[in-house]
C-alpha cells in the first residue's frame, strides 16, 4: 500500500551542474534552518575534499518537510568514478530529479546516472538549471535530453517526463520560461505531483536493506537504507541475512535514526517506505537485509559494476621514509585500506605475493586519488605504482574497458584534440558547436585516457574540459603511446642548488624548486629527449678568491612545474613510483641506483 506522507527522491546530474547548490536553496525555501543559524554554502558537501574539488564524492541523505509531506532526498555523486555510490543509493528512491546545465546540456555522467535510474525502472523529473546564464539554450538542451532518453531505451512513461526551469543558486523555478518566479514552490509542487508515493506494506514482517554505509567515532558503523516492509523498531532483534549467504545471525538494533535536514534524529521506529539509519551491527554490509528470525526473506542483492582500474600500494622504502608520516607500516596501511573498502564497496582489495604491497581496484584515477588524498591527510606515508586498466576475459577473449569521453575545447584547438586522442585509439562519434567552443564525443579505451587530461590542457592552453564514463568492454586494441619524454633523475642526495639548476635548464623542465631536499633516484624533471638522464642538481659553485658566492643571486631559473596528485598518477610509468606523504608528493624510480637501472634495462633488452 502507498505511504502518501513520504516521497523518496534522488537528485542526479553531471559534475558542477548544481545539485548540492539546489539542495541549499530547497533548505532555505522550507525553513530547515533557523534565521540566525550559521550554515555553510553547499551544506551537504561535508568533507574537505568535496568542498575543495567542488564535487560530491559520497552520497548523502537528507529530508525536508513540505505541505505535510516528508521528502527524503539523496544527493548522488555526479562523477562516474564514484558510480558505485549511485547504484546503491538509487535503491532508496522512487524517482530521480535530473539536473542539466542550460548551456552544457547532457554530459557523459548525465548519461551514466540516468541509465542507472532507468535500470531500476525509476521515472525522471527534469530540471534545466542555470537558465539565467547569458549563453543558456534551454530549448536545444531539452531536445538533447529527449534524444538521450530515447537512446537509453526509456519506456513511454519515462519519456513523458515533466520539465521545470530555474536557477538553483538563486532559488527559483518555473514550469514555463515565459512565467517569472521568485521561489522554489513550483519545484516542490512538481515533486508532490510526479514522484510516486512508496508502495510499501507497513503491516507485514520487517524488511530493511542497507544501501550505503557510514561511520561515526561514537556510534560505529551506520547502515543507511529503506524499510521495504513492516515497522523497524529500536532495540529490536533481527536476523542479518543475504541471498548469497546461508548464515543469518540474530542481532539487536541499538540505535535508530532518521534524517531531518542535516541532522540524524533518534527515533523509536521507522515505518515502511521511509529511510532509516541503523547502528549497533558492526558486520552489516551493503545489500544485507534485516528481517525477523522467524521470517527470513533477504531482498535481492544490489548489483555492482566491476572496477576498471587497479593500482598497487607499497610501504615507502625511499631514503626519506618515516620522516613526514605517522603511519608507515604495512599493517597500518592494510588496516586503513580495509576500512575504506568496507565503506565503499566499489573498492576491491587484493593481497599480493609481497607483504609490503597491496593491490587496490577502483572505478578510475579520481576514485583512487580521493582515497590516497584522504590517507595522506590522516598522516599515512606510502608509495603507489602506475594505474593499470583491468583486462577482463570474455569467452576466451581479453577485453579492456572502453569509455565515452566528451571534450569541450575552443574551436581553434579542436583539430589538435582530435589528432591527439586519435593516436590513443579514440574514435570520434559526434561533434557540436557550443558558441565559441566545440563539444566532441569519443569512444576511447580507458588506457588512452590515462595522462590525457594534462596533455589536452597543454594543447588547448588550459581551456579543455574532459569528462568520461565507462561504456562497454571491447577486445584489446593493441599498444597505445604514452609519455614520449624521458625524465631527469637525481644522482645523489642533498638540497637543490640554484647554481646547478641554472646550468641544467637546457636539459628540460624541472619539478623541484631550489632548496628542495632530493635523493638518488628521485625524479626532478622531464627530459627534452626520450631517454632518462641522471644529473646532479646539488652541485655548488667552487669558490675562490676570484669568484664571489654572491654571483649565484644572478641565476635566472624558470619556475618548476608543480603537478597535482592526479597529474602525478597519470605521469608515472611502470618503472616509477609516486611517494605520498602528508606534506610531499615525490616522483621516483623503483630502482634508485643508476647502475642497477642500467643493468635491469640490459636484462630486459636481451630478453626482447
Amino acid at each position: 500500500m502507498p505511504s502518501p506522507q513520504f516521497r523518496n527522491l534522488a537528485i542526479v546530474a553531471h559534475v558542477d551542474h548544481g545539485k548540492t547548490t539546489l539542495v541549499d536553496s530547497m533548505f532555505a525555501f522550507v525553513g530547515t534552518f533557523r534565521e540566525n543559524q550559521q550554515v555553510r554554502e553547499r551544506a551537504l558537501d561535508s568533507s574537505d575534499q568535496e568542498r575543495e574539488r567542488g564535487i560530491t564524492i559520497l552520497a548523502k541523505n537528507t529530508a525536508i518537510e513540505y505541505a505535510g509531506t516528508r521528502i527524503n532526498i539523496v544527493d548522488t555523486p555526479g562523477h562516474a568514478d564514484f558510480g558505485g555510490q549511485v547504484e546503491r543509493t538509487l535503491t532508496m528512491a522512487d524517482a530521480v530529479l535530473l539536473l542539466v546545465d542550460a548551456f552544457e546540456g547532457p554530459m557523459p555522467q548525465t548519461r551514466f546516472v540516468l541509465s542507472k535510474a532507468f535500470e531500476h525502472g525509476l521515472p525522471a523529473l527534469v530540471m534545466i538549471n542555470k537558465v539565467d546564464r547569458p549563453d543558456a539554450r534551454a530549448g536545444e538542451v531539452l531536445e538533447e535530453i529527449f534524444d538521450l532518453f530515447v537512446d537509453l531505451g526509456a519506456n513511454d512513461h519515462q519519456l513523458d517526463f515533466p520539465v521545470i526551469y530555474g536557477s538553483g543558486r538563486d532559488g527559483w523555478a518555473t514550469r514555463d520560461l515565459e512565467t517569472t518566479s521568485d521561489n522554489l514552490q513550483p519545484l516542490f509542487d512538481l515533486i508532490l505531483e510526479s514522484v510516486p508515493a512508496p508502495q510499501m506494506n507497513s503491516t507485514g514482517p520487517v524488511q530493511f536493506q542497507a544501501s550505503t554505509l557510514d561511520h561515526d567515532d561514537f556510534l560505529g558503523r551506520i547502515a543507511v537504507g529503506r524499510v521495504a516492509r513492516g515497522v523497524l523498531q529500536r532495540e529490536g532483534r533481527y536476523a542479518l541475512c543475504h541471498p548469497d549467504r546461508d548464515d543469518a545471525p540474530v542481532l539487536p538494533v541499538k540505535n535508530l535514526f532518521r534524517c531531518e535536514g542535516l541532522k540524524r534524529v533518534p527515533v523509536e521506529q521507522v515505518q515502511a517506505g521511509d529511510i532509516a539509519m541503523v547502528t549497533g551491527i558492526e558486520n552489516i554490509g551493503v545489500g544485507d537485509t534485516l528481517c525477523p528470525a522467524e521470517c527470513i526473506e533477504p531482498l535481492p542483492a544490489i548489483p555492482m559494476d566491476e572496477p576498471t582500474l587497479s593500482m598497487v600500494f607499497y610501504v615507502n622504502n625511499s631514503p626519506f621514509a618515516g620522516k613526514e608520516g605517522r603511519y608507515v607500516t604495512s599493517r597500518q596501511i592494510w588496516a586503513r585500506l580495509q576500512k575504506a573498502a568496507a565503506r565503499d564497496v566499489a573498492l576491491v582489495l587484493v593481497a599480493t605475493s609481497s607483504a609490503e604491497a597491496f593491490e587496490v581496484k577502483g572505478r578510475g584515477v579520481m576514485h583512487l586519488s580521493v582515497l590516497i588524498e584522504n590517507m595522506r591527510r590522516e598522516g599515512f606515508e606510502f608509495s603507489v605504482g602506475k594505474p593499470h586498466v583491468i583486462i577482463k576475459d570474455m569467452d576466451g577473449t581479453p577485453c579492456e574497458p572502453v569509455e565515452r569521453a566528451t571534450v569541450e575545447v575552443p574551436a581553434e584547438n579542436a583539430g589538435k584534440v582530435i589528432e591527439y586522442l586519435g593516436r590513443r585509439r579514440g574514435e570520434m562519434t559526434h561533434m557540436d558547436a557550443l558558441g565559441s567552443l566545440s563539444k566532441i564525443e569519443f569512444l576511447i579505451p580507458s588506457r588512452g585516457l590515462i595522462g590525457a587530461r594534462t596533455a589536452l590542457l597543454t594543447l588547448s592552453k588550459g581551456e579543455a574540459i574532459l569528462a568520461h564514463v565507462f561504456d562497454r568492454w571491447e577486445p584489446d586494441g593493441g599498444p597505445i603511446p604514452r609519455r614520449t619524454n624521458g625524465v631527469l633523475v637525481g644522482d645523489r642526495s642533498g638540497d637543490v642548488i640554484p647554481y646547478a639548476i641554472d646550468g641544467l635548464q637546457d636539459r628540460g623542465i624541472f619539478f623541484v624548486a631550489p632548496g628542495t631536499p632530493v635523493y638518488e633516484g628521485m625524479i626532478v624533471g622531464e627530459n627534452n629527449r626520450a631517454e632518462d638522464l641522471a644529473l646532479n642538481v646539488c652541485r655548488t659553485k667552487k669558490l675562490t678568491n676570484m669568484r664571489a658566492s654572491g654571483r649565484d643571486d644572478n641565476a635566472k631559473i624558470a619556475p618548476p612545474r608543480i603537478m597535482s596528485l592526479e597529474e602525478s598518477l597519470e605521469y608515472i610509468e611502470d618503472d616509477e613510483l609516486l611517494e605520498v606523504t602528508p606534506s610531499s608528493l615525490r616522483l621516483r624510480k623503483r630502482m634508485l641506483n643508476e647502475v642497477d637501472r642500467k643493468r635491469e634495462r640490459k636484462k630486459v633488452n636481451s630478453t626482447v
